[in-house]
């Protein structure tokens, strides 16, 4: 639950009435700049967001409005469902807010930063902290630049694979249990829950620190998940994919990401698959398709030999 209390700590508010609202709970991901509700229309009050006034609100609230008309704003402004307000640039609020901030127990706060950049800081932050969030059984892994998450069955050989792609000079973002957050939508970012941030469990090695062992630059806290590998056991009766024109999809949330499935045989370098398999997906998003060039080539060979490929 994100609360009052965890922007005030993450953003080093001032708290200037209202503190017994610290605990109050955020719910909704958009920040508002009341201006028209300043200026007496309150009829489209998205009340539930967090309330920012910048120079512009706070000099129209001082100089344009009478007592008697700041009573009011302050109290209209203050609604319990508000979560907090912040005035921005170490304004000095208004004295009609203070006091209905303190009868409403709505946090009023305070911040030395511009309004632009702080909105902006504050819209970033909120986007992360209520996206949609699971958990999934599975390790991460920087490739190249793309996040790779590697799901199978227990003991298939997810830790020993990322191990593998860690000496490789990878970065291990999280193993066994990857918590994904749906930013936006398609954007999935993951990342290890605290207590297993920077580890790697082995069997038969148990628990080993990435960060220890390999340097800081063998781990990442975040990254976007953008291709699924998953492992399975080499059934001989299953027909695997070969040319690569079967786009699979997995779905996480309510966004897909690309999906390969790597079966495990004796003698595979499943690293060495991996690997090639994040610089194919990183030259398809470039524009570039070898699977998809050959079915060209086929077919123009086709044409050329009448419907004949013996010479293929």
């Amino acid at each position: 639950m994100l609360t009052v209390k965890k922007i005030i700590d993450k953003f080093n508010l001032k708290i200037i009435s209202g503190n017994e609202g610290i605990d109050k709970e955020i719910v909704n991901i958009d920040v508002s700049r009341p201006g028209l509700e300043v200026a007496g229309y309150f009829s489209h009050y998205s009340s539930d967001r967090v309330q920012v006034l910048g120079m512009t609100e706070s000099s129209f609230f001082e100089r344009m409005l009478t007592e008697e008309e700041r009573e009011d704003r302050s109290k209209r402004l203050c609604r319990k469902e508000t979560p907090c307000i912040i005035v921005t640039r170490n304004l000095g609020a208004p004295l009609e807010l203070i006091e209905a901030c303190n009868q409403t127990h709505i946090p009023l706060l305070v911040t030395e930063d511009n309004t632009t950049n702080f909105i902006s800081r504050m819209s970033n932050f909120l986007e992360k902290a209520l996206a949609p969030e699971t958990n999934m059984h599975g390790v991460l892994v920087d490739i190249y630049g793309i996040g790779v998450l590697i799901t199978g069955e227990s003991g298939v050989g997810k830790s020993e694979t990322a191990l593998e792609l860690v000496k490789n000079g990878h970065r291990l973002v999280a193993d066994d249990n990857v918590e994904i957050k749906e930013v936006s939508k398609n954007v999935l970012m993951g990342s290890a829950p605290p207590l297993i941030r920077n580890l790697l469990e082995i069997r038969g090695l148990g628990i080993i620190n990435v960060m220890t062992l390999f340097g800081a630059g063998s781990i990442l806290e975040e990254k976007r998940v953008m291709l699924n590998v998953s492992l399975e056991p080499w059934e001989s009766d299953k027909t695997y994919e070969r040319l690569g024109l079967d786009q699979k999809k997995m779905r996480i949330l309510n966004s897909e990401i690309d999906q390969k499935t790597i079966p495990i045989r004796p003698g595979r370098s499943l690293a060495g698959i991996i690997e090639v398999a994040a610089m194919n997906h990183r030259m398809q998003h470039m524009g570039y398709d070898a699977a998809q060039e050959f079915n060209d080539r086929l077919n123009r060979q086709i044409q050329v030999n009448g419907g004949m490929i013996d010479d293929l």
